[in-house]
């Protein structure tokens, strides 16, 4: 299990890029519009304002039942060694085809 305090940081950076997630998404499209440098600058300048930990790069995914950050899969939320766990005690269906 997951220090608790690893946890908390995660879950207010998730909050954090919430928060901000229009003006890192409208930022982004601008410099993309804009043909000159000089404002290019400036609008990357106003997408450095934002707190760091409101970044997307700096999320990352952890195990729904223990917080585990490492080996998680994406469609069950889940750390690799509970899902084996789960898998075994019939508590979760894999399906395999043919």
């Amino acid at each position: 299990m997951a220090r608790k305090g690893l946890i908390q940081r995660e879950r207010k950076r998730q909050k954090l890029e919430q928060k901000y997630h229009l003006i890192h998404r409208s930022s982004k499209k601008e410099i993309s519009k804009v043909p000159s440098l000089s404002e290019k600058w400036k609008i990357h300048g106003k997408l450095q304002s934002p707190p760091r930990n409101s970044a997307p790069t700096r999320l990352h995914r952890r195990c729904f039942l223990t917080g585990r950050p490492r080996a998680n899969y994406r469609d069950f939320g889940l750390s690799g060694h509970i899902l084996r766990e789960m898998v075994h005690g019939c508590l979760l269906m894999i399906w395999q085809p043919n």
